[in-house]
């Protein structure tokens, strides 16, 4: 339960001695979870605890090292301040393992440190020739910014500890962010710390044409001893085993052998488990027993690391303003921003010369535009009724009638795939439909892009009239 408390200065001694040690955590918990995304906030925070309380200190009991160091690491002053600001005579936090009510004696207590897991030391990559692993993709190559930070230290710390705390890692995000790349970088490093390590890195679409390959040759055996033989399984893009059950079945058992024995898995999906449409749910589960991290857009300081990063490795030279036009412009996709940074960089080489900012926005305008989108779930719907030309309220309201459906479940997809908007609060926009509802939609839409060009081309119309 959170509790919310509206504290005065004159009463925050008082409050503070009424309140136990749960309302006391509680009333912080409540604080933080304003400023935190419920993801890291669940990763973080679940399971802790006030263990003990004197006169003028607490101690936070946490479940794991882990959790531990990261939260004395990045949210030590956020909790002090919010301690204080209820119990002012507190002037210290101090953070243990364990769930007894007072400290062991067995743990030492472990005060804030700067040195928690996240920061990397300096290393060789592996050779990959029998992994299958990008030999690029390694931590040393990996720009860490805050929108990464969380899948990037637990990236780490299952390749210190496989198979322990977090397993399954599930990473999420957007194409282009980095997702591959951080999988591959802890198989690296998995294989690093132990060469004999039998590592399997494959994607879902890779894990159902061997399975199919298996059942048409009478191999499924062979494919199960491969699968199920490993140390750790890395798979890539998930979500495209959504819908396909025989696959799920198999995924299943695989997953469930490999964590009975303690081998790492790690998976990747463009959208958090409970997200993927047409998953069973015990899969969806089975996602959520480690870690969930996901990955975000990077932001400007990020987005400028990168580029410098790639135009040291690529001996290009380009001036700040340069680097700041296209980190200011190209937002939302990493693939992205190096593929402004190798056009720039073909030019100059070809011409020989340095660039001008002017030149280089003529050089980057057909991949930068000045437009910018449209960034309303209401202006998005009304662009599709006007181009399927249908009523606002037709669209919104819930008739099932074949001429108002397919607009409709193209405005869904649309508010989607461009705000990124949840499930749940996309289905209230549409009348308050469930969010089962328009899973289904988007699934259907982005199938049908694929599968019928004259379908695809409506909706690339659409899109290019968000542009104002």
């Amino acid at each position: 339960m959170r509790l919310s408390y509206r504290v005065y200065p004159r009463e925050v001694t008082l409050i503070s001695v009424l309140m136990n040690n749960q309302q006391l955590w509680q009333a912080i918990l409540g604080s933080m979870e304003v400023s935190l995304s419920r993801a890291n906030f669940n990763t973080w925070f679940k399971n802790t605890h006030i263990l003990e309380r004197g006169s003028d200190y607490i101690i936070v009991g946490v479940p794991s090292t882990f959790n531990r160091d990261w939260i004395a690491a990045k949210y030590h002053q956020e909790i002090l301040k919010a301690l204080k600001s209820l119990a002012p005579e507190i002037k210290e936090i101090k953070y243990q393992l364990g769930s007894s009510s007072a400290p062991s004696a067995q743990k030492p207590v472990q005060k804030i440190s700067s040195d928690f897991p996240g920061h990397s030391h300096k290393e060789s990559g592996p050779a990959a020739s029998q992994t299958s692993l990008n030999p690029k993709y390694t931590f040393e190559t990996f720009i860490i910014g805050k929108n990464n930070e969380l899948a990037h230290a637990a990236s780490q710390s299952i390749a210190k500890n496989p198979g322990t705390q977090y397993n399954p890692l599930f990473i999420y995000g957007g194409v282009g962010l980095g997702k591959t790349h951080l999988m591959q970088a802890a198989g690296h490093r998995l294989v690093q710390n132990n060469p004999k390590t039998k590592l399997l890195y494959v994607t879902s679409e890779k894990f159902a044409n061997d399975y199919v390959n298996a059942i048409a040759q009478k191999r499924v055996e062979e494919f199960k001893k491969e699968y199920r033989g490993t140390d750790a399984l890395l798979i890539d893009d998930i979500q495209f085993m959504a819908g396909k059950e025989g696959f799920q079945e198999e995924f299943f058992h695989t997953f469930n052998e490999l964590r009975e024995r303690g081998k790492q898995i790690i998976i990747t999906s463009d959208r958090p488990p409970k997200e993927i449409p047409a998953i069973e749910q015990r899969l969806i589960s089975r996602f959520e027993w480690g870690m969930v991290a996901d990955i975000q857009a990077p932001d400007l300081e990020t987005r400028m690391a990168i580029l410098r990063t790639k135009m040291e490795k690529k001996g290009v030279n380009l001036t700040e303003d340069i680097l700041f036009y296209i980190a200011e412009n190209v937002v939302t996709n990493i693939r992205e921003l190096e593929g402004a940074l190798n056009r720039l960089a073909v030019y100059q080489q070809m011409e020989n010369r340095g660039l001008v900012l002017d030149q280089a926005k003529t050089i980057l305008s057909s991949i930068i535009s000045s437009k910018k989108r449209i960034t309303s779930a209401k202006k998005i719907a009304e662009m599709v009724a006007e181009f399927y030309n249908v009523n606002m309220e037709d669209l919104i309201k819930q008739s099932r009638k074949k001429e108002f459906v397919k607009p409709r479940q193209v405005a869904m997809y649309l508010i989607r795939k461009e705000l990124e908007n949840s499930f749940p609060s996309i289905g209230d926009f549409f009348g308050g439909r469930d969010h089962t509802t328009v899973m289904h939609a988007v699934e259907k839409v982005d199938n049908l892009i694929k599968e019928k060009e004259n379908f695809k081309q409506e909706v690339d119309l659409i899109m290019d009239k968000l542009f104002v």
